[in-house]
């Protein structure tokens, strides 16, 4: 069963009319980049999938509602948000951020659950999480993911910060294909 979710009027529209729609994470406008760098490229991203012919769905929880497609206004908002009043939220976060009516930028992981539950079948983002170097059992809920949620998933691949050999093993294990 799929939890409520609050669509953009744009994203819903795209649904409802059987058009392409690429989901995208929110973790990059709270955690991965500075301001006004995380606005930019948050911007940019959507673009890109305006560019190919889709709209993109950011993805987010915002005071406590999973959130898929965010106006530009929302996505200033968590940009500027102080440091650690923004949850990062994967599989695990959702009902905490829901429960407790927080903001909630969502993961590798996070987007692909929440892009499944809104019927959202392709999801873009830079890289994924994997298995980090020197801790083997230190593996990311992303490759997990790949390999639960029926999500296609494009990306340049893992961090190169990770142990990519054990990466792939794990993705192999989970019985992601990788292309």
């Amino acid at each position: 069963m799929s939890p409520e979710l609050r669509f953009s009027p744009e994203v819903a529209a795209a649904l409802q009319d059987n058009r392409a729609v690429v989901a995208l994470e929110s973790t990059l406008i709270t955690h991965g980049l500075p301001y006004p760098a995380n606005v930019e490229t948050a911007l940019a991203m959507e673009a890109a999938v305006r560019e190919a012919g889709a709209v993109p769905a950011t993805i987010a929880v915002l005071k406590g509602q999973i959130t898929i497609g965010l106006s530009s206004d929302e996505v200033e908002r968590l940009a500027v948000a102080p440091a650690g009043t923004v949850r990062k939220c994967s599989r695990r976060d959702f009902s905490i951020a829901v429960g407790l009516g927080e903001d909630a930028a969502t993961t590798v992981a996070g987007t692909m659950i929440a892009a499944h539950w809104a019927g959202i079948r392709v999801f873009a983002t830079g890289g994924i999480g994997g298995v980090h170097r020197g801790h083997p059992f230190d593996v990311s809920a992303d490759l997990i993911e790949l390999g639960r949620t029926p999500v296609a998933v494009i990306c340049a691949g893992a961090k190169s910060i990770l142990d990519l050999p054990l990466t792939l093993e794990v993705l192999e294990t989970q019985g992601v294909p990788v292309i």
